[in-house]
């Protein structure tokens, strides 16, 4: 027993550690950080976009419309009064619905305000 008990028993050092992956230890940010953050820069980048790109546009198509749109009124008003759009009396017309529309802009600006 002597010889058994002499001999030194071979020691066992793990060599890997558990929950140590150096992946994990060398980045600066979770995952769930950099998930968010990449969404926040995809949010702020299609709102630079609308603000700088798509919005202008939109604002000349919607004031082209409203032009073609008053344009239609004035043709069917003064057409109703017996004016056609070719001539002069079609101007005048038209001048006078202007007239009349920014006077009710006034009105219902000063409503909104509260003033009547």
């Amino acid at each position: 027993m002597s010889e058994l008990g002499s001999r030194a028993k071979p020691s066992i050092k793990p060599t890997v550690k558990f929950g140590a992956n150096p992946s994990q230890q060398t980045e600066k940010y979770p995952r769930p950080t950099l998930a968010l953050a990449l969404l926040m820069a995809a949010v702020v980048a299609c709102g630079l976009h609308a603000l700088f790109i798509s919005g202008p546009a939109t604002r000349v198509a919607a004031e082209e419309q409203h032009e073609r749109t008053i344009a239609e009124e004035n043709r069917e008003v003064c057409g109703r009064l017996g004016i056609s759009p070719d001539t002069a009396q079609f101007t005048i017309c038209s001048g006078e619905l202007a007239v009349v529309r920014r006077r009710q802009t006034d009105r219902d600006e000063a409503a909104a305000m509260g003033v009547l």
